[in-house]
Formats: structure tokens, sequence, C-alpha cells
């Protein structure tokens, strides 16, 4: 079967040659009118045309394959979004996503970085398993690189990220409009953005709220169910326990489900609790189901390839913006939240 061309394209919309490379090409500056493009996408489509990236990638020093490197998303199911995201991004881009999971050995990160660089990718997506500050490699310097659910000391490396403080004022917020006037949190012991940003949104709802900072509703323990459990039977076990708490995640939230049932408290008619991660596995299948706060997994990995996309397509670096891009938590009711005990 014969591969359709651009001229067959154009013969078929009744314009130039010309015209239909601009816009199969998404060249900026050109004066075409909507319908005219309208038309030619169409006409494309209808036809079956493909873009011949490998000559194209030759004319213009191109590969329009771009790397993937993670330290363990790869082998997290709550993270497989930012995996479809990501993926289902670049294929509308049309760039080939090569996935690489390091395993946090830096040695096998270092060669895999190096593997890619052979391929003469066009881009890298440098990925955390959790939002944190990492030192990038140095050997990402020579190619256009964004950080995916990472950030940098180094202002000039973009990121994209979840808003960590949103997401935290979220879940306070969701707790006070139930009237809930004393919440507890149950936060990370590790001294991460996560921990901060959602301390911050929890600190700045009860503010505009105006409620007073209690530090002695604050307890800090391992971000596992664990964790949670021992940080949830100190503060329901104190002379004014609250009548919700707020999770730093799932897991946690599931520790404290048990420390209310030991104390004989019913979710939510005697204590509301909810998490944030929005981990399915958990937040459905507690019972009641949890109520949370959902990171945006598949919007970082689209918006990561976005981002890239622009860096590799500018002239000049200067021309992106690299501040970090923070990405709405939304939240996920479920059962677990209601009016506080009368």
């Amino acid at each position: 079967m014969k591969r359709v061309g651009l001229k067959d394209v154009a013969a078929a919309a009744g314009v130039s040659v010309t015209t239909v490379s601009h816009i199969l090409n998404r060249v900026e500056g050109k004066r075409i009118s909507a319908e005219t493009r309208r038309t030619v996408l169409q006409v494309a489509e209808r036809l079956g045309y493909l873009p011949n990236n490998l000559a194209r990638g030759l004319r213009l020093s191109r590969s329009y394959t771009v790397g993937f490197v993670s330290d363990e998303i790869a082998t997290t199911p709550h993270s497989g979004q930012i995996i479809r995201g990501a993926q289902e991004a670049a294929a509308h881009c049309g760039l080939l996503l090569l996935m690489l999971n390091t395993g946090g050995d830096p040695e096998l990160e270092h060669q895999e970085i190096a593997l890619l660089l052979q391929h003469r990718v066009d881009g890298v997506l440098y990925a955390s398993m959790y939002h944190r500050v990492v030192e990038v490699p140095p050997q990402l310097q020579s190619v256009p690189t964004v950080l995916l659910d990472a950030r940098s000391d180094d202002p000039a490396i973009p990121a994209v990220v979840p808003d960590e403080e949103q997401g935290g004022r979220t879940a306070t917020g969701e707790l006070l409009a139930h009237g809930h006037r004393r919440i507890g949190f149950v936060t990370n012991e590790d001294d991460i953005p996560a921990s901060r940003g959602r301390l911050a949104g929890y600190r700045a709802e009860l503010a505009g709220a105006g409620i007073a900072f209690d530090p002695a509703l604050v307890v800090a323990d391992r971000s596992d169910a664990p964790g949670g459990y021992r940080a949830a039977r100190a503060l329901l076990g104190s002379a004014h326990p609250p009548t919700a708490l707020f999770c730093f995640n799932d897991r946690m939230a599931m520790g404290a489900y048990r420390a209310a049932a030991e104390r004989g408290l019913a979710i939510p008619a005697d204590l509301s609790v909810i998490g944030f991660d929005n981990q399915e596995l958990i937040s459905e299948n507690l019972f009641p189901p949890l109520t949370t706060v959902a990171l945006p997994h598949y919007e970082m990995g689209s918006r990561a390839i976005a981002r890239l996309q622009h860096l590799i397509d500018v002239e000049e670096p200067t021309a992106a913006l690299p501040v970090p891009e923070f990405l709405h938590c939304p939240l996920v009711s479920r059962d677990s939240v209601g009016p506080p005990p009368p």
C-alpha cells in the first residue's frame, strides 16, 4: 500500500503542500485560518497520514524520543497514573517515551542516563516516588530536563509538583465545613516538602477560620499505618481529644481507624477522619470508605511532558518558565467525614 504523503493531503484538501506542512508540523506564526487548519487535520486523519518522524528528525536533529528516569515510581501501584499521564501526553506529541527505573541505585542511574544520552533523546523527565528535593545528576545538564514530583535547589530546573499547601487547606477546610473546631493533624516525621506544605495548609486554614494553632494537636510519626495508629492514639487519649483527624496520608489514616476502634469511636459519628494521596486500595476499602485528598498523578505526568516539549521546542532556554508548577490536589469525598458529635 502506498504511503500517504503531504502531497496527497494537500490535493484532497485543496491547499498547497507548504500549507499542509505548516499545519501538520505545528509551525507557529503562519497566517492560516482556523477553517483551513481544521480541514487539513480532518483530511489527514481520513487518509491515514502518518508523519515521517525519522526524516523529520534527521532534518531537525531530533530523535523524537524522551527518557523517563525514576527511582521507584515504576514499582509503586498508586503512582502508575504518573506513567500513564506521561505516556499519553508523549504519544499525543509524537514522542516515544523510554522508561528506566533505577531502584534508587546511583550507579545504575548513572549508567541508564548515559544510555539515554547515547540514544540522543530530546529530553528527560527525572521523577521521584514522592515529592522531595533532589540532586539532579550532572549528566542531565546537556539535555532539556524536567523534574516530576520533585524539586531542585536550582531554580533554573523546571519542575511539576503537587500543591501540598493547597491540599492541606482543602483537607482542613472540609473538616471545618462540617463544623469541627478541634482538628488533630497526624503527620509524617520526615522533614520533606509534603510534610511542610500540608502543615502550612492546615495552619493557614485554621487561621482563616479564626482558630488559634495548637501544637498539642499535631503529632508526628512514621508515615505508615503503625505510625498513624501511634499518633492517633496519642491524640485520642489526650485530656481534650480532637473531634476530627487530618492524616498525612491514607496509610496513616488506616492506623487512625484502628486507634479509633480501640477507643470505641465510630467513624464518622464520633470521629471524622480525612486522608491524603487517594491510594484507592486503601481509601476505597476502609470501612467506612475514606474521604481523602488526591495527588494529581496523571496530571503531573501529562504536564511534565508539556513542559519538556516546550523546553525542547524553544530556541532560547530562557524562553521557558523554570519556576515549579504546582498542581491542584482535589478532594475525593467518601463517608469518613461528618459533623462533630453533640
